[in-house]
């Protein structure tokens, strides 16, 4: 019953700051969506440690900061490489360590958020990533990112 209650927190709280319209009709039709939302989750026993990964959530903000500041630096680097036509494609795998299924996502779709990275293949044995540039490539297999994702999950130090 907890979980229920956080996820109609969260979407609840996501719905009024993406819908920009405070009604009191508008604000009615968000809660029965939201609960509709919960209910179905519910039913369909989707609120777990996988559909709801409340481990993660104290440490998100602080890695969101890290990961938007992130996403600015790469788009500098990639309208760089635009202007210069100065590009060197590659391919090559990744190793993922120990994550949980939502720590995984989180890293694949972090990877895929930053300009001139995407998470191509995700394997047990970790990810096969795309790169513009070896410095970006370079970048994804310091795996700065890979501790950061481990230190939200709890599987980092």
């Amino acid at each position: 019953m907890a979980r229920s209650i956080i996820l109609f927190a969260v979407l609840m709280a996501a719905w009024l700051l993406l819908s920009g319209h405070y009604t009191s009709l508008l604000i009615g039709f968000g809660v029965a969506s939201v609960a509709f939302c919960v209910w179905m989750s519910h039913r369909m026993n989707a609120i777990d440690d996988e559909g709801l990964p409340l481990h993660l959530m104290a440490r998100l903000p602080l890695y969101w900061a890290w990961l938007i500041y992130q996403i600015f630096l790469a788009n500098m680097q990639t309208v760089k490489i635009i202007i210069t036509g100065k590009f060197s494609p590659r391919m090559f795998r990744i190793k993922t360590g120990d994550m949980s299924e939502a720590a995984l996502v989180l890293y694949a779709n972090s990877i895929t958020l930053t300009p001139g990275t995407v998470t191509v293949d995700i394997t047990n044995e970790g990810f096969l990533v795309h790169a513009l540039t070896n410095a970006m490539a370079d970048d994804v297999k310091s795996d700065d990112m890979g501790k950061r994702v481990r230190q939200v999950d709890g599987a980092g130090s």
